[in-house]
């Protein structure tokens, strides 16, 4: 029976981000994979090889930004292992039925520039607005790269230029108010306040809502960050594709003595007086771990199906039903489509520039289209008749995921996981079948059609995948690529469970990561690397307090004597 000091489950770029750290530690580490390709959302694949030979595609994360807020690709020197990445700018392209089109730069003045084409006032407000969302990305930095629940962390990623972002959107005791006050609120109430222009409002409001709920959603005022993030720091994609991390973060892993198995899909995490000491895989195959096990899956897989009800309920026995009722999801995902294509997107209608490709490509005509797009998948309605999508062409950032001269575009649409009234037909049970997938992308092929009319006579191959197949692939409950919901009563100390929130559990030797945990889903790498902090510390409880609280005071020490 082969043993390691570390099981992690599931190679995702988190998990394999927190091996590194491990490692680099000195601990064994072993990773099992249950696909036969690692990186979980996170990989770049020729999904097509006999009808698009040659065409690689992102089958899930494109646009990277929150891991360029953390220092991972910095600590595990990323760069050395092949990691190259490319920065867009233009950052976003959104067409509006009446001619107008909002393009947003990596500047600032640009983006306002374009905007006073149409508004002066607008472009004036959006400046205010992107320095106000900056302030807040500034002071919540410090927390995204630290346990939530760990103080001397999180006190020790402030530095003067942080605070005074703090206290710039906290200041007195009205401006603390007003601030929870916006926290709370939704992002199209936020949006209205600051804005008149519908060309402006609707594509803020479409990435407003890649949380994972529509723009009405109270709670989810955060989701305001993501335009203000293409700003500073930046949007970016690895040469390659997504998976180009993923293969960076492997190489790494490998380098320092790491191993990971793919094709092992966990049936049973193994629990020997109430510790973690191992997993047994679909063939039987056990492993064990002598100092813990690290679960890159959610949490509620993790309870409800990996780990045996009687270890749970001697651990806690209120977990399992806190899990499965107070974890919320809202049957939102979406439905994938992959283009191989003889020529890019060509927006005839809209002053076509071949750089208005390099960002992301939003098609939000409104923000009652957005709002349409997201309420109805909740409800487990198709919201095709009408559809919002978000529109990638990565090969005119990066020509070497396709032959020369062709073209790749990605198509997220939002729709539901479970169909309603189909319930117990299709794949899994959702009502998703073949058919049903393939006519609502030609729905949204359609509407794509109405911009870019070319789409359809240049398309090579196309690739479809549902809600239920991206599920499947991802192992995603409920197809949630976020685990849960991003809403604020599921984040920081909340995320999944308060009890939960520190990425420990209430079984020893148990620890999660991912997407399910702080800070979130999207590509950052900062779970993987707080759960390594808290095991780091697990081991050695006394020294890590220590160092910690030393390097806080050192830390600040240093920015003030700088400062002065």
């Amino acid at each position: 029976m082969q043993t390691y000091d570390v099981i992690i489950i599931g190679a995702g770029h988190n998990g394999l981000v927190c091996a590194a750290y491990l490692l680099k530690a000195g601990y064994s580490v072993l990773l099992l994979e249950k696909r036969s390709v690692p990186g979980g959302a996170a990989t770049t694949e020729e999904a097509m090889p006999e009808e698009a030979p040659g065409f690689n595609f992102n089958l899930c994360a494109i646009d990277h930004e929150f891991i360029h807020l953390g220092p991972v690709i910095e600590e595990l020197e990323l760069e050395k292992y092949g990691l190259e990445y490319l920065w867009c700018d233009p950052v976003v392209f959104c067409p509006h039925p009446d001619g107008k089109y909002f393009l947003g730069h990596k500047s600032v003045e640009k983006t306002c520039a374009e905007i006073g084409r149409y508004n002066e006032r607008d472009a004036k407000k959006y400046a205010e607005y992107t320095d106000f969302w900056q302030r807040v990305i500034g002071a919540m930095i410090p927390m995204f790269n630290a346990p939530p629940k760990s103080l001397f962390d999180i006190a020790g990623n402030y530095d003067i230029e942080k605070l005074k972002k703090l206290f710039s959107i906290l200041g007195g005791p009205d401006k603390t108010l007003d601030f929870i006050r916006t926290m709370l609120t939704s992002p199209e109430d936020i949006i209205n306040e600051w804005f008149d222009s519908e060309f402006l409002k609707a594509p803020l409001a479409r990435l407003a809502a890649e949380l994972g709920a529509p723009p009405s959603q109270k709670t989810i005022a955060v989701g305001a960050i993501m335009m203000a993030m293409r700003h500073n720091p930046g949007m970016a994609r690895p040469r390659g594709g997504t998976g180009a991390l993923v293969k960076a973060l492997l190489k790494l892993v490998k380098s320092l003595g790491g191993e990971v198995l793919t094709d092992q899909h966990v049936e049973r995490i193994l629990i020997d007086d109430g510790r973690a000491v191992g997993v047994r895989v679909a063939n039987g195959t056990e492993y064990r771990a002598k100092r813990g096990v690290i679960s890159n899956i959610d949490a509620k897989r993790v309870f409800l199906q990996l780990v045996d009800e009687s270890d749970v309920d001697a651990a806690d026995p209120a977990l399992r039903e806190r899990l499965e009722r107070r974890i919320v999801n809202n049957n939102e995902t979406i439905l994938k489509i992959d283009l191989a294509m003889d020529e890019p997107l060509r927006f005839e209608h809209h002053e076509h520039k071949d750089e208005y490709l390099i960002g992301s490509i939003l098609i939000a005509d409104s923000v009652r289209q957005v709002e349409i797009s997201h309420s109805e998948s909740s409800v487990g309605k198709i919201p095709d008749s009408d559809p919002s999508m978000y529109v990638v062409q990565p090969t005119m950032l990066d020509p070497s995921m396709a032959p020369p001269g062709k073209h790749t575009v990605w198509i997220e649409f939002f729709a539901p996981y479970q169909i309603a009234g189909a319930e117990g037909t299709g794949l899994n049970g959702t009502g998703w079948t073949d058919e049903l997938k393939n006519k609502v992308a030609d729905r949204v092929i359609d509407k794509l059609a109405d911009y870019a009319p070319n789409v359809k006579k240049a398309t090579i191959a196309r690739r479809v995948e549902s809600p239920a197949e991206l599920g499947a692939r991802l192992g995603a409950y409920k197809g949630n690529y976020y685990h849960i919901d991003m809403t604020l009563d599921q984040m920081i100390f909340f995320r999944p469970l308060p009890e939960l929130a520190n990425y420990k559990t209430p079984i020893e030797g148990l620890f999660l990561t991912g997407a399910g945990t702080h800070p979130g889903g999207s590509i950052s790498g900062m779970p993987g690397r707080n759960t390594a902090r808290i095991f780091i510390h697990t081991q050695q409880p006394i020294a890590q307090t220590l160092s910690d609280a030393a390097n806080s005071l050192k830390s600040t020490a240093k920015d003030l004597f700088k400062k002065t």
